[in-house]
C-alpha cells in the first residue's frame, strides 16, 4: 500500500513543467570500488528504489583520489535528477579539509537529500600482531615504535583520521599506509599481512572477523553492537574521544529542482522504512538512519564539515 501511495504521488507531482519525474533510467554514482560499505549500501538500496521510482537505476563505481573523482563527476552532472550521488563522511566532510586543490566544493556543489545510514567503525588488527585488546596493542606499539603500520581507505578518509586521533591520544608511533579505492583494497592489505591495523566500518570487515582472519579490538560507537557483542567500545577501552560513525547520504547536483529533491527524499524514506531493506542492511552491519527533511540533512552536513575540519587540523593530517 505504501508503494502504491508513493506511486500516485510521483505521477501527480509536477516537475519541470508538465514532465513527470523520473521518465528514464537514473545513475547512482558510488565514489569507491566494489566491496566497501558505500557499494554494499548502494546495491541493497537500488533494487527497491528502482521499484518505488518506476525506473531502472544503475550503480556506477567511480573510484579514485579518496572518492574525489566520484564527487567531481556527481557535482558536474546535469541537475536534472538523473544523477544521484551516494556520498559519505569522507567525501563530503573530510576531503575538503585534507585536499587543498579540489575542483569542486561538496558543501556548495551538491544538494543533500537524506541520510541513509550511520555505520560505526572497528579497530581491527591482523592476527599476526600480538595483541588481544586495545591496551595490549598500545603496549606493543610503544615497545616497538615505528614497527607497526596502519591502513586507511585514503588520505581524506575517516579511517585515516580515526587512527590519527588514536595514535595521538595513545602516544604511539605507527606508519600510515593509504590505499586507493575504498575499503576493499585496504582490507586486502590487512588480510595479506602487508598492514597491521586500521579503523574500518563494521559492514566491510564483519565477514573476515567472523572467519577469524582479522581481529576486532574496539568499536567507535557509544555502545556495543548486536552483531559483535564481544567487542568493547573504544570508550570502554579507555578512549572516550574515539566516538564516530561513517555516515552515508544521498546527494544531487546543486540546482536540481526542489520538486525532484522532494520526490527522491520521499522515495528513499519509503525504501529505508522497508523491513526488508532494514534487515538486509543490519545483516551487513549497517544501521539505517534517515533525515526528516532535506533541510535537516543539510544542517547535519554543515555541522559535520565544521567538526572534521577541526579534527583534521588538530591531527595535522595531510595528503600522503
Amino acid at each position: 500500500m505504501v508503494l502504491v501511495g508513493l506511486a500516485l504521488v510521483l505521477v501527480s507531482a509536477p516537475c519541470l513543467g508538465q514532465d513527470v519525474y523520473p521518465k528514464r533510467s537514473i545513475r547512482m554514482i558510488v565514489p569507491f570500488a566494489p566491496g566497501g560499505t558505500s557499494d554494499v549500501v548502494a546495491r541493497v538500496l537500488v533494487p527497491k528504489l528502482s521499484e518505488v521510482l518506476g525506473q531502472p537505476i544503475v550503480v556506477e563505481n567511480r573510484a579514485g583520489a579518496s572518492g574525489n573523482l566520484g564527487t567531481e563527476a556527481a557535482a558536474r552532472a546535469a541537475p536534472d535528477g538523473y544523477t544521484i550521488y551516494l556520498g559519505n563522511i569522507g567525501t563530503i566532510a573530510i576531503n575538503p579539509a585534507i585536499f587543498g586543490n579540489l575542483s569542486v566544493n561538496p558543501a556548495k556543489d551538491l544538494m543533500p537529500v537524506t541520510l541513509v545510514a550511520d555505520v560505526p567503525n572497528l579497530l581491527i588488527i591482523n592476527p599476526s600482531v600480538p595483541a588481544n585488546n586495545v591496551a595490549e596493542l598500545v603496549a606493543y606499539a610503544k615497545a616497538n615504535p615505528g614497527v607497526l603500520n596502519f591502513a586507511s581507505t585514503g588520505s581524506g578518509s575517516l579511517s585515516r583520521l580515526e587512527m590519527e586521533q588514536f595514535r595521538k591520544v595513545a602516544g604511539i608511533d605507527v606508519v600510515h599506509i593509504p590505499y586507493k579505492g575504498g575499503a576493499a583494497p585496504a582490507l586486502t592489505g590487512m588480510l595479506s599481512g602487508e598492514t597491521h591495523a586500521m579503523f574500518v566500518t563494521v559492514s566491510a570487515a564483519l565477514g573476515f572477523i567472523e572467519a577469524g582472519r582479522l581481529k576486532a579490538l574496539g568499536i567507535s560507537s557509544t555502545k556495543r553492537i548486536e552483531t559483535l557483542p564481544q567487542v568493547p567500545t573504544m570508550v570502554e577501552a579507555g578512549f572516550p574521544r574515539m566516538i564516530s560513525g561513517s555516515w552515508q547520504g544521498v546527494f544531487v547536483p546543486v540546482g536540481t529542482p526542489h520538486a525532484i529533491v522532494q520526490t527522491l527524499h520521499e522515495a528513499l524514506i519509503v525504501v529505508l522504512g522497508s523491513t526488508e531493506i532494514r534487515v538486509k542492511l543490519a545483516g551487513a552491519g549497517v544501521p539505517v538512519v534517515t533525515s526528516r527533511t532535506p533541510e535537516d540533512f543539510a544542517s547535519f552536513v554543515g555541522a559535520e564539515v565544521l567538526r572534521w575540519s577541526q579534527v583534521s587540523k588538530d591531527a595535522g593530517a595531510t595528503v600522503d
